[in-house]
């Protein structure tokens, strides 16, 4: 049976490249057809690999590998997302909080993908567009987060934030951050949102930096739908989804976030639980900050 896998990194770094032609070179013995991205080939210099490009990439493939850090995990998301690919990363960063395996791993889990012995888990995403006296000036989604914010760093935003249909409060602050789940230890983090479990199906708001009595991070139904109006007689802001597809945004623009039609399909190679992710990769200290107490 024809197998097929995606294989996607960053190519910038001597060693993401190496690790990529180890894993190609490892999937193609095992019978596998393998792709990359048409602007990485010339680096990874591998003729027996399929050059590919635009969302369609990664149609019809079996599995797709983001080697690299988070950001480059967020790059192969857009590219697994539309064909509901698997998506495997492994770490070659420095905290890489979405990745399954750190490159320690890298030979076990290529052997575990060609073996099949791994799982698949939905990641609930976000689906965003942006208006302007109704009109349509952009339309993206995102895994993580996706943020309206200042546009002027010596200028205060103002927004008038909506949820399911209600105002639900005024802010003037640098920007309002709508996250995942799975974007909870990410920008939303560090903004002093909640860590929220991978599973619970929720969605997130945090204020950044709001010049109000009430700016609490919030967590709402994952049907909620929230709606960001930039005010009309401020200045200009900006829509980012990932960090990676950025708008500009208008006075009197308005921003509706709701859960995303398409999820992302995750790869797990082992049930650990999430906490241990979470102490690790935050390096807690789970005996206390003054150690055992004896």
């Amino acid at each position: 049976m024809h197998r097929s896998a995606l294989l996607v990194t960053h190519t910038g770094r001597q060693d993401s490249t190496q690790h990529a032609r180890a894993v190609a070179a490892d999937l193609i013995a095992a019978g596998f057809e393998v792709r990359v991205v048409a602007e990485e080939a010339a680096d990874l210099d591998l003729p027996e690999v399929k050059p590919v490009s635009g969302l369609a990439a990664a149609d019809g493939v079996e599995i797709v590998f983001a080697l690299g850090g988070d950001g480059t995990f967020l790059r192969a998301a857009e590219l697994a997302r539309p064909g509901a690919a698997p998506l495997l990363g492994i770490n070659l960063g420095k905290v890489g909080f979405l990745a399954e395996a750190e490159i320690r791993d890298l030979d076990q889990a290529v052997r575990d993908v060609v073996a099949r012995t791994y799982t698949v888990e939905s990641r609930l995403t976000l689906d965003v567009v942006a208006e302007v006296d109704g009109e349509p000036i952009g339309e993206s989604w995102a895994l993580n987060e996706v943020s309206v914010e200042k546009g002027q760093r010596a200028h205060m935003l103002e927004v008038l934030v909506d949820v399911d249909g209600r105002p639900l409060s005024r802010y003037g602050c640098d920007g309002v951050i709508c996250a995942t789940p799975t974007g909870s230890t990410a920008y939303a983090f560090s903004a002093g949102g909640p860590v929220v479990w991978p599973e619970v199906e929720a969605l997130l708001l945090v204020p950044i930096s709001a010049h109000a009595l009430f700016s609490r991070p919030l967590v709402t139904a994952p049907t909620s739908t929230f709606v960001i109006t930039v005010d009309p007689y401020t200045s200009f802001a900006t829509l980012c989804c990932d960090g990676r597809r950025v708008f500009d945004l208008p006075p009197g623009a308005r921003v509706t976030v709701r859960r995303g039609v398409l999820p992302v399909r995750i790869v797990r190679l082992r049930h650990e639980p999430f906490t241990d992710r979470l102490v690790a990769k935050f390096e807690l200290p789970v005996e206390g900050w003054r150690g055992t107490r004896r």
